[in-house]
């Protein structure tokens, strides 16, 4: 189960898994570009894909695409719980429904996701979870307080996770994307590029300046790390946090 798949990394990882042979069920709000995605990645991969509108934000949404998805495939073995991000700002801009909102679309819809897909999980052998996040949860961006704020709370779910599951066999890693070259990487640039004042090619420019590789980062390689952390040359690594970010993050 691969959420948020119509575009950019959920997209990516959804066709990186197809590539690999996996069923694959994916899931966006928009049921035309859902649709659209799956579409092409069966075209591209011939492989088995499933599509169902759902916002993530529902918790009946979430449950009637697993129950659709079990009754297709017959179990989960793989679960990738991704959404869009919530709006950019600074901390104090966003009132009690901001705030509210980006806590069910990042954390709880991830939360939901998980206690649905665990039980199939552990019924079949194990499986692994994978929860993607953000830089922010290293370095807090500017300007992206919402996400930065619950993305920092799933990156600690991912870790407890990691504890409370691995006697099932249930794997959960984190995987951090850098500055990748998406649709929603090119909302934030037009964002801060009218803050700043400048062009947004610009505004791109100054910050591939901050990245040791100097460009945004390809979606298809970010696909192709989450299929590793998803396969069984992965068998042994849980609780790991991996970063594809052409170096951005400094810490060590």
């Amino acid at each position: 189960m691969v959420a948020g798949a119509s575009r950019g990394l959920g997209f990516a990882v959804a066709r990186a898994l197809a590539k690999e042979g996996v069923r694959v069920s994916i899931s966006s709000r928009n049921a035309e570009a859902i649709a659209a995605a799956a579409a092409r990645i069966e075209q591209e991969t011939a492989a088995e894909v499933m599509a169902m509108p759902v916002d993530v934000r529902s918790g009946e949404g979430i449950e009637q695409w697993f129950k659709a998805t079990v009754e297709r495939f017959g179990g989960i073995d793989l679960l990738y719980p991704n959404s869009g991000g919530p709006p950019p700002g600074p901390t104090l801009k966003f009132d009690d429904a901001a705030w509210q909102n980006a806590f069910e679309l990042l954390l709880l819809s991830a939360i939901r996701m998980i206690r649905l897909a665990v039980p199939s999980m552990a019924s079949r052998g194990g499986g692994a979870i994978l929860l993607p996040t953000s830089s922010s949860v290293k370095e807090p961006i500017a300007n992206l307080s919402l996400s930065t704020v619950m993305r920092t709370s799933v990156a600690a779910l991912s870790k407890t996770l990691a504890l409370e599951l691995a006697p099932q066999n249930i794997r959960v890693n984190q995987l951090i994307p850098g500055r990748m070259d998406t649709d929603r990487v090119k909302e934030i640039d037009l964002e801060n590029s009218k803050r700043s004042g400048i062009s947004v090619e610009d505004q791109r420019k100054r910050i591939w300046a901050t990245i040791p590789m100097g460009r945004y980062g390809d979606p298809q390689g970010f696909g192709a790390a989450a299929a590793f952390l998803f396969s069984d040359a992965a068998s042994y690594i849980t609780g790991a946090t991996l970063q594809v970010d052409g170096g951005l993050i400094r810490g060590i």
